[in-house]
């Protein structure tokens, strides 16, 4: 048997290949919708991937399912369980097996049993697999999606916060208990093969190792260790992390059926001078340079979400539904599109060079960098409009004086609240997102912003007074 690991630290997701040797055949388990990386993979081991399998309907990334089916004609193993508004309604277009528990399906001499296992989500089913091809007669491991990660279970609540349905957060945790019942019943040396790691937005306090045991689970996972169900739902209830937006967009289109991107181009390059337009006519433009280099000149209206924040931020701060042009080089275009595309943006109209923005005389906003050093008494003597765009555990665990909180995933439908004309401090733990933040607010019509370098953590550490 084969079992190949794939993990994307941009969105903490895991994939899996598992192969049997004796037929060269093989599945991928919860692929993300970049299919390439699989099917080089398999080449290069000699497989042909006959199925995929999706543990759930996934919430924070676009699954690779429909596009391996339609490229490749890779057979669909997806759930049945769950009521009518938990189905794949693009199943029926490809060759598909509809799960429910108890099934069992095979990838040549590999057996795959289906567990269902609601909780994060009604119709979510786990896969306990079997060697059979290497003579075993006992599992060898599970996979569980969002189920059970190293350390922690998939949340309950995405679809009350996400969508607004009212209930289903405390119905949800429910449903984990007794599935969590079942899990515990599981041999303690069966392997455990989450979909996420350290970072998903789909747990709280995910570890950052990239498998474990049902035994190691019971022993540390905090989630295992509640036997009265008032107890564990209050605990998987309680400081789960912000939802970001796009959150209820990726359910609809995973199960609908994302669009198929084999074929498709690159968005086209837009003469330079057409940005400003774009802007003016309230396009999403995105400008993903380095924040340091934004912070020094950038078109007005836009706003800055560097390359390396662009998975965790996106989903946050782009509208789904609208078109959206990039500010990027040609070398990191492909990479942007190929991010934004893994979570559901596909209205990408246009990119233009940043450099031949800066020549045409383009770049005529900007906003300052400030060191703790030089603000700490005007932020101590509540001089300025100080802004902690962190989420809310870190401001919970502690937060500079006088400042206010408004996070930055939310910040452009609170912005306008700061506005005042007083001079704008924003702050994060280093520097980061408040530079993001410093954008959006500038966007948003603010004159006077500053970013603070070092951010909470350079405060801390020179020892000057935060709060609680």
């Amino acid at each position: 048997m084969l079992l190949k690991y794939f993990y994307d630290p941009k969105l903490a997701h895991a994939s899996y290949m598992v192969g049997c040797q004796k037929t060269n055949e093989a599945i991928i388990v919860d692929p993300g919708r970049d299919v390439q990386q699989y099917l080089d993979a398999a080449e290069e081991e000699d497989m042909t991937i006959v199925g995929v399998a999706d543990t759930h309907i996934h919430a924070d990334y676009v699954s690779g399912a429909r596009e391996l089916a339609d490229r490749v004609d890779a057979k669909l193993f997806v759930s049945d369980e769950g009521d009518a508004s938990w189905k794949y309604e693009y199943a029926d277009q490809y060759r598909a097996q509809l799960l429910k528990d108890g099934d069992h399906f095979y990838v040549g001499k590999v057996r795959l049993d289906v567990m269902h296992t609601p909780g994060h989500t009604p119709e979510s089913i786990s896969f306990i697999l079997t060697d059979e091809g290497g003579g075993a007669a006992k599992p060898m491991g599970i996979f569980t999606g969002d189920f059970v990660f190293v350390g922690s279970i998939g949340r309950p609540d995405l679809l009350e916060k996400a969508a607004g349905a009212t209930g289903t957060a405390r119905a949800g945790a429910v449903e984990m208990f007794d599935s969590v019942n079942r899990f515990k019943a599981l041999p303690d040396y069966l392997q455990v093969w989450p979909a996420h790691g350290a970072g998903s937005a789909c747990g709280k306090g995910l570890g950052a190792i990239p498998s474990s045991t049902v035994g190691y689970e019971k022993l540390f996972n905090p989630a295992l260790q509640y036997d009265e169900e008032e107890a564990f739902i209050d605990y998987l209830l309680d400081s789960q992390p912000e939802v970001p937006y796009y959150f209820k967009e990726m359910k609809r289109v995973n199960k609908e059926g994302p669009e198929v991107l084999y074929g498709k181009t690159m968005p086209a390059k837009q003469s330079p001078e057409s940005v400003t337009a774009r802007v003016e006519a309230g396009e999403q433009v995105i400008d993903t340079r380095p924040y340091a280099a934004f912070g020094e000149g950038y078109v007005p209206g836009t706003i800055n979400i560097p390359m390396d924040y662009l998975a965790q931020w996106a989903g946050w701060l782009v509208d789904w539904t609208k078109p959206v042009y990039l500010i990027t080089h040609e070398e990191t275009l492909e990479e942007a599109v190929r991010v934004l595309n893994k979570i559901g943006y596909d209205l990408i109209e246009g990119y233009f060079n940043p450099d031949e923005v800066a020549d045409a005389g383009l770049n005529s906003g900007s906003y300052d960098v400030m060191s703790i050093e030089d603000a700490s008494e005007a932020i101590l003597n509540d001089e300025v409009t100080l802004v902690d765009v962190r989420a809310e555990s870190e401001w919970e665990e502690g937060h500079l004086p006088n400042a206010e909180h408004l996070f930055l995933g939310t910040l452009p439908k609170t912005a306008e609240s700061v506005i005042d004309g007083k001079l704008i401090v924003v702050q994060c733990r280093t520097g980061g997102r408040s530079a993001i933040g410093a954008s959006i607010l500038k966007a948003a019509g603010a004159d006077r912003v500053i970013n603070l370098a070092g951010g909470y953590r350079d405060w801390a550490a020179a020892g000057l007074p935060t709060e609680q």
